[in-house]
């Protein structure tokens, strides 16, 4: 039987090549992708308002009569069309139009408009509406709907798209959409059909509650949200499935290196580390692939954790592959394990994107016969042309910034190609529980909830940057009592160029402000080797303080470092600023972080700034950033495709994920419920063949 996934949008009217094209950017191929491109927000526009009754800031449909459109030039020409009702005159202003729109909106024609009232040199104005020439009659209240607002792309308008949707629904009487949740789910929960929850949240009659349509709490859009949360969850599932089909080695824990390294070790492991070492040694020794999250807040020792790892895996005679996602915490990786390895006759290969020539060739020839037995390097490890001969563990550190699909591209280099590789993933960035249920559930979690003795809490004070003068005095006191500092500079701009121009504009500052100390300057444009050089001469004490830009997040351990001065702390997001925090506080002494701001603070602003004047727990702050500022910025993952819901709303709806998480295992037999629920909801952003 025929049904809408079935159908091409070129069925539509209207709809050649050309518009297929446009809609194919926003994954709408067939009626059902179109159906399930849902609205984000509603628009009321089933009432007229009176031109005389506008308000600035008013959002309004009016209609009138055209009493003059002409060109208008100032700094920029525009066309101004002058429309009047039986209360009074509201110009439109375009500064895009054509000869063809003005001769349509020419005096005398009466016209129906959609948008936000503006100050202008008019009075008021709507810059750019919506609008209908001669419009048909306003419908009566028993037909007027809401208007959906969709996402768009370029080349597409609100108009086309919904004329589209509202074809597409023409079609929701002869041919089904399918449902894919259990019967059960749907009268469990009181639940619409399919049917008729795409046809409620894609118009809304008259009637329809309008308040929970715009907060997302109709039972008909909570019924999409459940089942798109559920197609996520089960999309993770089965990628845990279908890397777990495969044979991993089965690392045994065997000789002594475990013991000979945590001998040279100056201090003993916390009980979360042996904790998770034992979760670690266990996986590993099962013909089944590890699939491990390690969870650990700044300066827990997940780096001492995933060393035991890897001596475990070497010492069974597999490679094991690091991947950091920037090149400074890569290099940073590569030191510690360096030093750490050298007395047990180990030795690390090193392989970055910058890794070119001879190098690179002697270094892909080492992995391939075996002879580098771990190799410590940045996304370069998963290019096509790395090849290893008997890959065992991955290690793959702040998760968050790479894409699930990067990261299980190293699957497929495991031990002749036969083996899945055992993955641990690392994170300092503390993940909410029920973020990490739904965004990991491929994953089993560890958590290192517990910092080693002898940490200082610090003491995290905001201040405007109008007393900048006072905080310099404070370097200049904490550095000649023989203390270290740091100064993180940070700009809005994404521009790594503007980034190195801000902080070498600070430190030639601080150096004329400060001309006792030493003072040193690292960030993203140095060479790999003036980066290390500057991090060991700051670490030896031979530097007095250390300005940077974002780029000592990840950073060396300097014990004797209490202070750190972070400028516009406003511009970061908490897990960040708790990161770069977590530079100081890692000796016997006092630390201090100032978070100099540039006023006025937002409320949000200022909400934020709080959060880490209170707290020092990095899972309490990560809750605190979920909420304010979404899981797509805590994860990172406005860069690597995941939860980009198109209806759900992580924290509103974050109720559903324990339900989901409960119900999703049960469907995992269903293959072809699996499949489909997962087509429909995540479409092309997931290819299980690819990853």
């Amino acid at each position: 039987m025929t049904s809408l996934e079935d159908i091409q949008v070129t069925a539509l009217k209207g709809v050649g090549d050309a518009l297929a094209g446009r809609l194919a950017r926003l994954g709408i191929h067939t009626l059902q992708d179109l159906l399930f491109h849902l609205p984000y927000r509603y628009e009321d526009r089933t009432r007229l308002t009176p031109i005389g009754s506008l308000h600035v800031g008013d959002v309004a449909v009016v209609e009138g009569e055209v009493v003059s459109a002409d060109m208008v030039m100032g700094r920029r020409r525009s066309l101004q069309v002058t429309v009047r009702d039986n209360s009074g005159f509201l110009a439109l202003r375009f500064f895009y139009f054509s000869a063809a729109q003005k001769k349509q909106l020419s005096e005398g024609t009466r016209v129906r408009c959609f948008g936000e009232v503006r100050p202008g040199r008019a009075g008021m104005e709507f810059y750019h509406p919506e609008y209908q020439v001669n419009p048909p009659p306003m419908p009566s209240p028993d037909q007027a709907t809401l208007t959906p607002i969709y996402p768009l792309t370029e080349g597409i308008q609100q108009p086309r798209l919904r004329s589209l949707c509202q074809q597409a629904q023409r079609y929701l009487s002869r041919y089904p959409v399918r449902e894919w949740l259990p019967d059960g789910v749907l009268e469990e929960y009181q639940f619409p059909t399919i049917t008729d929850a795409l046809s409620m949240v894609h118009a809304p009659p008259a009637g329809a509650p309008v308040r929970a349509l715009m907060e997302g709490q109709h039972p008909a859009q909570q019924r999409l949200v459940m089942e798109e949360l559920m197609a996520h969850q089960l999309s993770m599932l089965k990628v845990r499935a279908q890397i777990q089909s495969r044979q991993s080695l089965a690392l045994l824990p065997q000789g002594d290196l475990a013991d000979r390294f945590l001998d040279q070790l100056p201090f003993a492991l916390t009980g979360a580390q042996n904790r998770v070492v034992d979760d670690i040694r266990q996986d590993l020794s099962q013909p089944l692939p590890m699939l491990r999250l390690v969870q650990g807040d700044v300066g827990s020792g997940k780096t001492v954790v995933a060393a035991l790892a890897a001596l475990q895996a070497i010492a069974a005679g597999a490679q094991v592959a690091l991947m950091a996602p920037t090149e400074i915490l890569a290099e940073q990786h590569y030191v510690n394990f360096r030093d750490w390895l050298a007395p047990l006759g180990l030795t690390p290969a090193w392989l970055s994107g910058k890794t070119k020539g001879r190098a690179r060739d002697a270094v892909l020839s080492a992995m391939a016969s075996g002879d580098a037995r771990l190799v410590i390097g940045t996304h370069a490890l998963f290019q096509d042309d790395v090849a290893f001969e008997r890959l065992g563990l991955v290690i793959v550190d702040e998760q968050h910034r790479f894409g699930v699909h990067q990261r299980l591209a190293l699957r497929d280099k495991g031990a002749a190609g036969d083996y899945a590789p055992h993955q641990l993933i690392m994170t300092a960035t503390p993940i909410p529980r029920t973020l990490a249920m739904s965004a990991y559930a491929d994953l089993d979690t560890s958590l290192i909830d517990e910092l080693p003795p002898g940490r200082q809490p610090i003491e995290t004070i905001a201040i405007p940057d109008s007393r900048r003068e006072e905080v310099v005095e404070r370097v200049r006191g904490a550095c000649q009592s023989g203390r270290q500092a740091y100064w993180v500079c940070t700009l809005i701009e994404e521009s790594e160029a503007l980034q190195c121009q801000a902080a070498e504009a600070t430190a030639d500052e601080l150096r004329e402000r400060l001309p006792e100390l030493s003072i040193g300057l690292v960030h993203g444009r140095l060479k790999a080797s003036e980066k290390a050089d500057l991090m060991h001469r700051f670490q030896a004490g031979e530097l007095d303080l250390l300005v940077a830009t974002t780029v000592i997040e990840v950073g060396v351990d300097v014990p004797n470092a209490s202070l750190i001065i972070i400028e516009n702390p406003e511009r970061l997001g908490l897990a960040q600023l708790h990161q770069l925090r977590g530079r100081v506080g890692r000796g016997h002494d006092a630390s201090y972080c100032v978070l100099m701001y540039h006023p006025p603070l937002s409320q949000n602003g200022k909400a934020r700034l709080q959060v880490l004047r209170d707290s020092q727990d990095g899972f309490v702050i990560a809750e605190k950033d979920l909420e304010i500022r979404g899981p797509g910025e805590v994860l990172g993952t406005r860069q690597t495709g995941l939860m980009q819901f198109r209806i759900a709303d992580f924290e509103r709806d974050r109720g559903w994920i324990e339900a989901v998480r409960k119900k999703a295992p049960a469907l995992m037999d269903d293959d072809r419920r699996v499949n489909a629920l997962i087509q429909r909801w995540l479409g092309e952003r997931i290819r299980y063949g690819d990853v």
